[in-house]
């Protein structure tokens, strides 16, 4: 028989928990604010919104009338908040075109260099123009501004390729944070986020370098980040004029850059090359990846022509989950335009990988996985049918490459935190603490001058010249002295 006592304990014990838990998720719950960029940036970040929900976050995304993979789910609680442009999916079309056709025809080499960075300063023009609708289409919009500041924002996500996110945050007066993969040269990590980048042994992003550089290759990294340096600075400088105006005062975009909470990059250890950042940088790369779900045994339809060569062996799908078909245990190599995403799950399912790249970060991302020994790469200007097979042939027979794949996908799965959550826990992080300024390095207090210790090494310089000086006026006066006692020794 039970004690009637130890029952109503028990009730009030179960009543304080159920409260408890109530009191948690009230406190945890919060509004989040997303500025997104599409194509495939947007996958990644899609796969943070869907974790925020699932952790009662209220999610609202900023989206542009205009988009290619970004589009609402009427069975989704998330809200998207519609930004009015003029521009078409055809100018995003030829936007993309623009971008592959620089790789294909200019891809950098230490003879293409500048022609290349030039060309890539006509596609940001190009990229600066479509952004700025985006940006006017929430700033200069009083209806939606109003309702933003209705919502109580506690936090806002932005992928700052496209720019304007943090701005918006400004408007609002709430923090915000970055997911990017990588920005070129890194010039906004660098300049903005302030993380050193020696150009001995950290290649400049595009560049294809690894951190083991030939003397060659070194003073390719060394002309690579000033080259990309200039580019984008000039690019910003129209930026910097807008930034002025929206927020009434001298400002720059590097400067509100800066002031994001926290960065959270889409690589990892097993795909970076060791190199030295700041404690307000997490990785967070491989967040969307996960188990591989045994193959469904249906076709998918095909909507195109058979090709009459089509092989025995090979089949055609309309669409295939490519997560699902790395993870099968038959997957032996992996053909890749060098994705990031797509890169990631082959980390994630140790696959080998054929690397032919086309455009952006993809060839860079191919110099990761060949200099780890992981995958070969294809030229797809000059490939031929024969190099294919044989690239497919070596990453197959090889045991090498496998093995390699292997190592990397148990250093992705070998961490203490999983890469979402780590993400979800920095953004919840500066939910309750309105910020992580507690990470933020006094780098961004400092001149340039003070930076790189100018003044230090000049007054130190000006110290040593001071010291010969007098040392040498001394040597003088104390020569031209002995020299007259000496003479009139010797008249005497």
């Amino acid at each position: 028989m039970i004690p009637i006592m130890d029952i109503n304990v028990s009730k009030k014990f179960i009543q304080l928990l159920i409260l408890k838990f109530t009191l948690t998720e009230i406190i945890l719950s919060g509004n989040v604010l997303i500025w997104p960029t599409d194509g495939s940036h947007w996958l990644n970040i899609k796969i943070i919104i869907e974790e925020l929900v699932q952790r009662n976050h209220n999610v609202t995304v900023l989206a542009s009338s205009t988009t290619l993979f970004i589009k609402s789910n009427p069975a989704s609680t998330v809200n998207f908040e519609v930004i009015p442009v003029a521009f078409k999916n055809s100018n995003i079309d030829e936007l993309i075109e623009h971008m592959i056709a620089l790789w294909l025809e200019h891809r950098p080499t230490p003879l293409t260099l500048w022609t290349f960075y030039r060309e890539l300063g006509k596609l940001l023009d190009t990229f600066f123009r479509i952004n700025l609708q985006i940006c006017d289409g929430v700033l200069n919009n009083p209806k939606l501004m109003a309702k933003l500041h209705k919502g109580s924002f506690d936090v806002l996500v932005a992928d700052p390729v496209t720019i304007c996110g943090d701005l918006v945050a400004m408007k609002l007066g709430i923090p915000f944070v970055y997911t990017l993969r990588f920005s070129p040269a890194s010039t906004v990590e660098r300049h903005c986020g302030k993380i050193p980048a020696p150009v001995s042994y950290v290649p400049a992003a595009l560049s294809e370098l690894t951190d083991q550089m030939t003397f060659g290759e070194r003073v390719k990294n060394t002309i690579s980040y000033p080259l990309q340096d200039y580019i984008f600075q000039s690019y910003w400088g129209e930026w910097n004029s807008y930034y002025s105006k929206v927020l009434g005062r001298p400002t720059t975009l590097c400067e509100t850059m800066g002031k994001a909470e926290i960065w959270l990059i889409r690589t990892y250890w097993d795909f970076e090359f060791p190199r030295p950042y700041l404690p307000n940088f997490e990785f967070v790369g491989g967040l969307h990846c996960k188990p591989a779900k045994p193959l469904p045994k249906v076709l998918w339809r095909y909507k195109g022509k058979k090709p009459d060569t089509l092989g025995a062996n090979t089949r055609l799908y309309d669409w295939i989950p490519q997560n699902d078909l790395l993870g099968h245990p038959k997957a032996k190599a992996f053909i890749t335009h060098g994705g990031t995403n797509g890169i990631y799950e082959a980390i994630y399912h140790g696959v080998p990988m054929v690397g032919v790249p086309m455009f952006a970060d993809q060839p860079d991302n191919i110099a990761h996985m060949k200099a780890k020994g992981a995958a070969v790469e294809v030229n797809i200007n000059t490939m031929t049918s024969a190099d294919l097979l044989n690239a497919l042939r070596t990453v197959i027979n090889e045991p090498s490459y496998k093995e390699n794949a292997m190592r990397l996908s148990r250093i992705h799965h070998d961490q203490p935190v999983k890469p979402l959550d780590r993400a979800v826990f920095w953004i919840e992080f500066v939910m309750r603490h309105k910020g992580a300024k507690h990470l933020r390095p006094a780098a961004h207090d400092l001149t340039w001058v003070q930076y790189h210790s100018l003044d230090v090494i000049g007054f130190l310089l000006a110290c040593v010249a001071a010291t010969m000086f007098l040392v040498t006026k001394c040597c003088l006066f104390s020569c031209q002295k002995f020299g007259k006692i000496s003479k009139k020794e010797k008249r005497e």
